[in-house]
């Protein structure tokens, strides 16, 4: 007999990841995994029982290769001929949390599921952030396999 988790069993823990010189794929998927709660013994897909992520310092982050001027992203406006085209580049320049955003949100299951999931990701810029009382747990990312920094 299947045992499922209940709401009342669930406690989310807090890490805390720093994103300098940090690839973006691949802390997306480290991130990724722990908002689903696929790290957790108890792993349900139906159910959001992942833990809390914050990451710092978001505007070091690095891309392989040529992606960071190569690289569209593209959306639609929802009129005829509306849709829009941006890089990396520029969109690291404007908001550049939203780079690392959109790699975790295609990530995740669509619907209403992943929105909450999603909302479990802090993503801030420099080292200081407002969840010191929750006590993060920090995840050394370069100390998991030494393809995730990008050394220059």
């Amino acid at each position: 007999m299947t045992k499922f988790v209940k709401k009342s069993e669930i406690n989310c823990k807090w890490y805390e990841i720093d994103a300098k010189n940090a690839v973006v794929g691949r802390l997306a998927t480290i991130i990724t995994k722990i908002i689903r709660g696929k790290n957790s013994p108890k792993f349900s897909p139906h159910m959001d029982h992942g833990d809390f992520v914050v990451v710092k310092n978001i505007e070091h982050i690095k891309f392989t290769g040529n992606k960071f001027e190569n690289k569209k992203y593209y959306r639609h406006t929802g009129y005829p001929g509306g849709i829009k085209v941006t890089t990396p580049e520029k969109l690291h320049q404007k908001k550049p949390e939203e780079v690392l955003k959109l790699a975790v949100k295609r990530m995740l299951p669509g619907g209403p599921l992943g929105k909450k999931q999603l909302s479990k990701l802090k993503v801030y810029v420099g080292e200081k952030h407002p969840h010191v009382s929750q006590n993060p747990v920090l995840i050394d990312v370069s100390k998991l396999n030494n393809k995730n920094i990008v050394r220059n």
